[in-house]
């Protein structure tokens, strides 16, 4: 097994300006209500955690369209969840995300007076 690399700097700069990124931040959720309305609700779980050796093109293909895309990908920054596909995004593209969103979740608590 192989362990992820680091995102670079570069990565992570990009992942700041990810409109993916943005809209979750945007549809951030309070609860786990939206799961119910996720285009997964009716796929089969095992499509979202494609083996190494497969492509997740039908996972990310599902969740091209889904209202609550943002909400996902939101719930899965905040776990810093590593596995699957989550809100459309891949383990690799969200490595950079998450050291993003944790910077911005930082940012957003000096602007509010918190921590």
């Amino acid at each position: 097994m192989t362990r992820a690399r680091l995102p670079r700097p570069e990565e992570v700069a990009a992942a700041r300006a990810d409109s993916r990124l943005i809209r979750a931040r945007e549809e951030r959720p309070e609860d786990e209500t939206w799961r119910v309305r996720g285009n997964c609700r009716s796929v089969d779980p095992e499509t979202f955690f494609p083996a190494a050796t497969e492509p997740p093109d039908m996972a990310v293909a599902v969740c091209g369209g889904c209202p609550v895309r943002g909400a996902c990908l939101a719930w899965a920054l905040e776990a810093g969840d590593a596995h699957g596909v989550w809100g459309g995004t891949t383990p690799r593209e969200r490595r950079a995300m998450v050291i993003a969103w944790r910077a911005g979740a930082g940012e957003r608590r000096e602007l509010i007076g918190v921590g």
